[in-house]
């Protein structure tokens, strides 16, 4: 009688020994077959045992269901074999020429097979014992946003894993310490760093970090879709831009109406008839860069009239605020059918394919906004589907996934935010603290005309431009001190009560400079800017 080593060919790179079995019959094998789980599977005909070696482990969806055979050759019906695991009997059953052992779905830890042939058969004191593990837990992955403190030199990516994994940083491995800690430095310029951890079973964790650090300072004004098609609002702007007051422009890709402006190919976006296409995004961004400016892309998330009203029609009420008894929430301000919910999986993910088509066609940025509930009390609204978190939770949780999503394309999220959400996340559901970890940049709207008077200790806001921003905005800085992410405030370019002009605007653009606040974005709706406000962009 012979007897044979059995290498383990499974996902893990580490290879241990096999261990030598004794023969249970001279004309049949038994293997373990693990079904799709890359070369595991074992079935060598021909007369000696073979099997998985002792401490083969197992990963994958897959490794619970793995099968066990008695090769063609075996003892009719298995006469004169008996089997184990973990101390239970295996029946046979005949599968073609070979012999299955009827293995049940096998639960996460160590497994012990047994095959042994009684007196009847001439090896009556032989058996065979095979030791495996089945592990389908992901190993463990922590990275950190890196620090980005020169755009111009390589960066360094650190974090801890498991220390039985394997961890590459964009397809190149990289060594573990004794407790699971790893540093790699990857190019300048690197848009976004993939690491990935696979362990002794071939589960695999991912994570992926960008490595652009803070978002650079941007000075942009906004324009709705319709406006960009206006000759003299886009030269207006455009001429900002090629002066060097400007660094960037502000598109909308879908606005409060639900429209987005461009011909989209998101399926829902078409089904509901918000595709208008008022321009065209690859031109627009094209010219755009042309002049020098980045673009970015505010998508007003949850306001969304067309959404609301195709869905209420359609009997997908659960896409809505409701209010207790079931109707559509509209808290006098938007409109019976304006509202969308945040907490169902179809408005949420119809938010983010647009998000992701807008990186995909070029857009620098992507700036939420409405990214939060409807203001009024909590007790006369319904949010279908939000289970036990909190409004705040969902909303961090939405922004959260929208950054996983854009990650790999190399864009920049912002969330524009209420000025009063710095110390009440509450009121409409924004909880700063928590949203700037999962952002770019918040953009908090503390435009001096929509404080109540005595906000922050100024009696009358809308006069005193410089001293409400500055002060609201330290809470924001506040907020934010240890983090990558930017704040980038909207300022008022209109006037509402108060003329505003030039000198209104850069008292603004001063208060926020005194929280070392470069970058702002200036709203006015109908789009027209006083240049003599700003200042030319220093060189950096």
């Amino acid at each position: 009688m012979s007897r044979t080593r059995i290498p383990y060919s499974g996902p893990s790179t580490r290879r241990r020994p096999a261990r030598r079995g004794a023969l249970i019959a001279t004309t049949g094998a038994l293997a373990l077959a693990g079904a799709g789980i890359g070369a595991w599977t074992l079935l060598a005909p021909g007369p000696g045992i073979e099997g998985v070696s002792d401490g083969a482990v197992l990963g994958g969806r897959a490794a619970s269901q793995v099968s066990a055979y008695l090769a063609a050759g075996a003892p009719a019906g298995g006469k004169g074999l008996h089997a184990t695991l973990d101390g239970a009997a295996v029946p046979f059953a005949a599968e073609g020429a070979r012999l299955k052992l009827a293995l049940p779905v096998l639960k996460e830890g160590r497994h012990t097979l047994v095959v042994a042939g009684d007196s009847s058969l001439p090896f009556a004191s032989r058996r065979q014992v095979v030791g495996f593990s089945v592990d389908t837990t992901s190993p463990e992955l922590k990275v950190a946003d890196p620090a980005v403190k020169n755009a111009a030199a390589p960066v360094t990516i650190s974090g801890t894993a498991s220390t039985d994994a394997e961890v590459s940083v964009n397809g190149k491995k990289v060594p573990l310490d004794k407790a699971g800690a790893f540093t790699a430095t990857v190019p300048k310029g690197t848009p976004v760093v993939t690491v990935t951890a696979v362990d002794r079973a071939g589960n695999t964790t991912t994570k992926a970090v960008s490595a652009r650090g803070r978002r650079p300072m941007i000075r942009a004004a906004h324009i709705t879709a319709i406006g960009w098609g206006d000759d003299t609002l886009r030269g207006g702007i455009l001429a900002l831009v090629r002066s060097g007051k400007l660094n960037a422009v502000e598109l909308d890709v879908k606005d409060e109406d639900g429209e987005v402006g461009y011909a989209s190919q998101v399926p829902l976006a078409r089904q509901i008839g918000a595709a208008k296409g008022y321009y065209d995004a690859r031109k627009a961004i094209d010219e755009l860069h042309a002049a020098g400016a980045q673009v970015i892309g505010r998508i007003v998330a949850f306001r969304d009239p067309k959404l609301a009203a195709a869905s209420w029609k359609a009997g997908q009420r659960d896409r809505l605020v409701l209010t207790p008894s079931g109707q559509p929430y509209d808290g006098g301000h938007y409109g019976s059918l304006s509202f969308t919910n945040f907490a169902d999986p179809a408005v949420r993910k119809y938010n983010q394919d647009l998000a992701v088509e807008a990186a995909r066609l070029g857009f620098d940025d992507v700036l939420y906004d409405y990214v939060r509930r409807p203001d009024g009390p909590l007790s006369q609204m319904s949010f279908p589907g939000i289970g036990t978190a909190t409004p705040e939770q969902s909303i961090t949780s939405f922004v959260a996934d929208t950054r996983t999503a854009l990650r790999p394309h190399g864009t920049y999220l912002g969330v524009s935010v209420f000025g009063i959400a710095a110390t009440r996340p509450t009121e409409i559901a924004q909880d700063i603290g928590a949203l700037v970890k999962v952002t770019d940049y918040i953009a908090p709207m503390v435009y001096p005309s929509h404080w109540a008077p005595g906000e922050y200790g100024v009696a009358q806001p809308d006069t005193s431009p410089y001293a409400i921003v500055q002060r609201s905005l330290a809470d924001f800085a506040r907020q934010a001190k240890g983090t990558q992410t930017e704040i980038v405030p909207w300022l008022q370019d209109f006037s509402m009560g108060s003329t505003y002009g030039p000198a209104e605007v850069a008292a603004q653009i001063k208060a926020a400079e005194a929280n070392k606040m470069e970058s702002f974005i200036l709203w006015n709706a109908g789009a027209r800017y006083q240049g003599a406000a700003l200042q030319q962009i220093s060189a950096h």
